[in-house]
C-alpha cells in the first residue's frame, strides 16, 4: 500500500505521531464501532419533557461500522415504553429516515407511524442514546464560530485520511504475519457490556453474540435434557482467549441437533430470531451456528439452573405465592406469542407454539415460567394457505393434545384454531402447578396430566381418554376451599373445553390471575383493618 505525500506540516507531524502509535490506540481514535444502550421496549417513567434517562442496564458494541445510537418513545394510554437500539441511518426504521444522528446528543423528534405518535432520537457519541432531550432548541451558532469550522475541516479530513491509511497498512502487515496465524480469536473485545442487576440467568452475555461470523469457543459440560430432535448441554463461554490472562467462563445452554434435523433446527432458529417474540418469560436466545466438524446444529440460549417445571414440581412443593407467580407467568407468555401486537401497540405475527407441556418451561430464579423448545412453532401468517397449514401435520406431545388435534379435525380455515390447542395445553400446566401447591390441603405426589396412562402414551390411548371417555384431570373438591385455587381451576376447566371455540384466551387468563392478585392485596389489607380495630377494641375495654 502506498501511502499519499501531503505537502502539509501538520500532516506530516500526525503521520509521524500515528507511526509511533500502537493498532489498539489507532482504533480507539478512529472508533470504528459505536457504542450504544441496547435494550429491548420497555416501560419508563420518562414524562416526554426535559430530559430523562431511558433506564437501560445493558450496552452493546454495534454489529456494524456505520450505526449509530437510537432511542424511541412511545406513549399510548397510561403505557408510556422507550426503546433503545443500534441503527443503520442509510435504513428506514418505523419508516422514519433518520436526519440527526451526527450530534452527539440524543434530542427527540415527534414522528408518526400508521396513525400512532412517536418521539425518535440519533446521535453517534457513547452510549449517547441513554439520556433523551425533549423540547430542545438548537443551538444558534456564531459567524465566528462558523469560519473556524470552515478553516479547520480540510485539514481534519486530510489528517483522518492519513491516520486511516497507515491503519489499515498496520492492521494488513499484521494478518501477514506468520506468528498471527493460527492464534484463536479473543471474543472480548466483540461481547457486548451488560450489567443487567438481577438477572437470574448465568449468562451475561450481549445481544450482539449473533453478530459473530466465527464458531464461539464453547465447552460442553453435562447432558441435561434431551428430546425427540436434540439434546441440551450445559456450557462454559469463553471470554478471552488470551494466553496472557485468566480465562473466564459464562454458563449457557446449547442444544445439538445431528445433521438429520436440519429442519427442527431451522424452524427454531427462524422462530427465535423474530424480535417481536423476546419477551422475559422466553428463554433468551444468544445465537446459532452450523458445526461442520461434528455434522451438527447449534443453538446457543441462556442457562437455568432450576431446571425445567417437570422436575422442579417432582421435587418441590411450592407455596401459593410461588403458583400464583408461575401461573400468571406461563399465561402472560402465551398470551404474548399469540398476540398480533407488541406490547407497545406495534404490529406483529402471532405465534403457535404447539408443544406446551411443563418438559417445555424452565423455572427461573425468581419463580417465573420460562417457555422453550420452539421446534414445532408455527408463525400464523394471515398469507399462509389451507395446504400449507395442513401440511404441518398432527405434531406436540400425545399427552398435551387438544382434541381436536388427536383426531386430526383442526379447523384450517382459522388460525385461531392454533391458539385454542395452546390455551388446552396450558391448562394442563396448570393442573399440574396447583397439583403440587400447598394451598390445596394435602399434597400428593407428583403425576403428569392423565397419570393413569403409561408415561408415553400413544395418541390412541390418549383418543380414548380424551374423546371417548370426555376425560380430563381431576380436580378434587378440596381444592376449592381456597378462594385463588378455585378461581384457577374455573378457568382451567373453561381453557380445557372439547369445544375449541368456548375455550378463554391466554389473555383472558392472563388477566384473571392479575384479578387474582388484586383480590388478594385487597384480603391482606381488610385483615390488617380488622386486626386493628381489634386491637382498638381490647384497648377501649382496658
Amino acid at each position: 500500500m502506498k501511502l499519499l505525500r501531503f505537502p502539509v506540516f501538520c500532516c506530516g507531524a500526525i503521520l509521524l505521531g500515528a507511526a509511533l502509535l500502537p493498532v489498539e490506540t489507532l482504533g480507539s481514535i478512529l472508533k470504528i464501532k459505536q457504542l450504544c444502550k441496547f435494550c429491548d421496549v420497555r416501560e419508563s417513567s420518562c414524562p416526554g419533557k426535559g430530559v430523562c434517562q431511558v433506564d437501560c442496564e445493558k450496552t452493546a458494541i454495534c454489529e456494524h461500522d456505520n450505526e449509530v445510537c437510537v432511542s424511541i418513545w412511545r406513549k399510548d394510554d397510561d403505557n408510556t415504553t422507550v426503546e433503545t437500539v443500534c441503527h443503520n441511518p442509510v435504513n428506514p426504521l418505523y419508516g422514519v429516515i433518520l436526519d440527526d444522528y451526527n450530534n452527539t446528543k440524543c434530542i427527540m423528534k415527534e414522528k408518526k407511524d400508521m396513525d400512532t405518535k412517536f418521539f425518535i432520537c440519533s446521535c453517534n457519541d457513547e452510549e449517547c442514546n441513554e439520556n433523551i432531550i425533549f423540547n430542545s432548541k438548537p443551538l444558534v451558532q456564531s459567524p465566528l464560530g462558523s469560519a473556524l469550522l470552515v478553516s479547520l475541516v480540510p485539514p481534519l479530513i486530510i489528517a483522518i485520511v492519513v491516520i486511516t491509511s497507515f491503519y489499515s497498512y498496520r492492521v494488513y502487515r499484521q494478518q501477514q504475519n506468520p506468528r498471527k496465524k493460527g492464534q484463536p480469536r479473543d471474543f472480548s473485545d466483540q461481547r457486548a457490556i451488560i450489567a443487567e442487576e438481577g438477572s437470574d440467568s448465568s449468562s451475561q452475555l450481549a445481544n450482539n453474540l449473533n453478530h459473530n461470523t466465527e464458531l464461539l469457543p464453547i465447552e460442553l459440560d453435562v447432558l441435561v435434557g434431551k428430546g425427540r430432535f436434540a439434546e441440551v448441554y450445559k456450557a462454559k463461554l469463553r471470554q478471552g482467549s488470551s494466553v496472557s490472562e485468566e480465562h473466564r467462563f459464562e454458563t449457557v445452554a446449547v442444544k445439538i441437533f445431528q445433521y438429520e434435523e436440519y429442519a427442527s433446527w431451522k424452524n427454531e432458529k427462524d422462530i427465535f430470531s423474530d424480535a417481536d417474540l423476546k419477551h422475559e418469560n422466553v428463554l433468551h436466545f444468544l445465537t446459532a451456528e452450523e458445526r461442520k466438524g461434528q455434522r451438527q446444529y447449534w443453538l446457543i440460549t441462556a442457562y437455568h439452573p432450576l431446571g425445567n417445571l417437570q422436575e422442579y414440581l417432582t421435587n418441590h412443593v411450592i407455596s401459593w405465592h410461588d403458583m400464583w407467580l408461575l401461573g400468571s407467568s406461563l399465561a402472560s407468555v402465551v398470551a404474548h406469542l399469540h398476540s398480533e401486537r407488541t406490547s407497545c401497540g406495534r404490529c406483529k405475527v402471532p405465534v403457535a407454539h404447539r408443544d406446551i407441556k411443563s418438559s417445555n418451561i424452565l423455572v427461573k430464579q425468581d419463580m417465573t415460567c420460562c417457555l422453550c423448545d420452539f421446534g414445532l412453532a408455527l408463525r400464523l401468517d394471515n398469507t399462509l394457505s389451507v395446504d400449507e397449514l395442513a401440511n404441518s401435520g398432527q405434531v406436540g406431545t400425545a399427552r398435551y393434545m387438544a382434541p381436536e388435534v388427536l383426531e386430526s379435525r383442526i379447523n384450517l380455515e382459522n388460525i385461531e384454531s392454533f391458539k385454542q390447542a395452546d390455551v388446552y395445553s396450558m391448562a394442563l400446566v396448570l393442573w399440574e402447578i396447583i397439583s403440587r401447591c400447598s394451598a390445596i390441603g394435602e399434597v400428593q405426589e407428583y403425576k403428569p396430566p392423565f397419570g393413569n396412562l403409561r408415561e408415553h402414551p400413544c395418541v390412541e390411548s390418549m383418543k380414548d381418554s380424551v374423546l371417548r371417555d370426555r376425560g380430563r384431570p381431576e380436580i378434587p373438591n378440596s381444592w376449592t376451599s381456597h378462594t385463588g385455587i378455585q378461581m384457577v381451576c374455573g378457568s382451567i376447566e373453561e381453557c380445557w373445553d372439547h369445544d375449541p371455540e368456548a375455550r378463554l384466551t391466554a389473555q383472558c387468563v392472563a388477566e384473571r390471575f392479575d384479578d387474582i392478585e388484586y383480590l388478594d392485596k385487597l384480603s391482606d389489607c381488610s385483615d390488617s383493618e380488622e386486626k386493628l380495630l381489634e386491637e382498638i377494641i381490647v384497648v377501649d375495654e382496658k
